[in-house]
């Protein structure tokens, strides 16, 4: 039985990371980790799982031994002994050693996760109801909204309520400083795959960075409650190699160029 358990333990351990690749239902840990940070959270998070998995079979162990070993039956006359300065002492120095060994590692994750490191690019992440905004200092002050598309427009595979019409579109093995604030009431920019939660506060900057290793799609969605259109403020990023990333600068200062020109022309035709 206990062999049992401890395959469990070891299985589902080794398991988290693949398992976690792909959003299934009924999955078990986080995604595919695309970022240090999140693949140093996914570590803490498995490390403090099978920590805690340990504990919890001891004591259950102990549970059941004291439960079997001095039941009535078996021991008629109990012990009066109230003290055992040993057993006190390993009791309390113990647990402090365990959590000195979770402690370490989580204050590594917390300084990396606050500390950027020297910048490649700088965005700006703006949060409104229901919307956000996304703006790019290093690429002429770029900037354009991202809203949800509605469930009715939605093309085949394209997930309900995680399809935005603009993504962050941002380069990969970079690393990019993200600048969060808000325009309205408190919102927060979350992306789990990247390790990035940060919340979005009128009047404040707050600062995180990430750096994505693959090419891809992430999704994610603001985590802080902001009013009754909060489940419809999905984030999607797509990343791409630095090549792309350029070409698709220029394209979208042509693409938002135009519009602008269009929009001038009509206004300058209704008057």
């Amino acid at each position: 039985m206990i062999k049992k358990i401890i395959s469990s333990i070891i299985f589902f351990g080794v398991s988290f990371p693949v398992i976690g690749s792909e959003i299934e239902n009924w999955q078990l840990g986080f995604r595919d980790p695309a970022s240090p940070v999140m693949r140093a959270v996914n570590d803490l998070h498995n490390f403090v799982l099978i920590m805690m998995a340990i504990i919890t079979i001891f004591v259950l162990f102990l549970i059941i031994y004291v439960s079997i070993r001095f039941r009535r039956s078996v021991n008629p006359t109990p012990s009066k002994r109230s003290h055992h300065a040993v057993l006190e002492v390993l009791w309390t120095v113990i647990p402090v050693i365990i959590l000195i060994f979770m402690a370490v590692p989580s204050f590594k994750l917390v300084y990396q996760q606050d500390v950027t490191p020297e910048v490649d690019m700088t965005i700006k992440v703006i949060g409104h109801q229901w919307y956000w905004e996304y703006q790019y200092p290093d690429q002429d002050n770029l900037s354009f909204e991202s809203y949800l598309i509605p469930e009715e427009e939605l093309e085949a595979g394209q997930p309900r309520l995680l399809t935005v019409d603009n993504h962050l579109v941002l380069p990969i093995n970079k690393n990019i400083q993200v600048l969060i604030t808000a325009g309205d009431v408190l919102h927060s920019f979350a992306m789990p795959s990247l390790g990035v939660k940060k919340d979005a506060v009128p009047g404040r900057l707050n600062e995180t960075w990430m750096n994505i290793e693959k090419a891809g799609i992430y999704r994610g969605q603001c985590s802080e409650i902001c009013g009754s259109g909060h489940g419809y403020m999905p984030i999607v990023i797509e990343a791409l190699s630095e090549e792309e990333f350029l070409a698709w600068v220029q394209n979208t200062k042509n693409k938002f160029a135009m519009l602008e020109k269009s929009t001038l022309a009509l206004l300058t035709n209704n008057k």
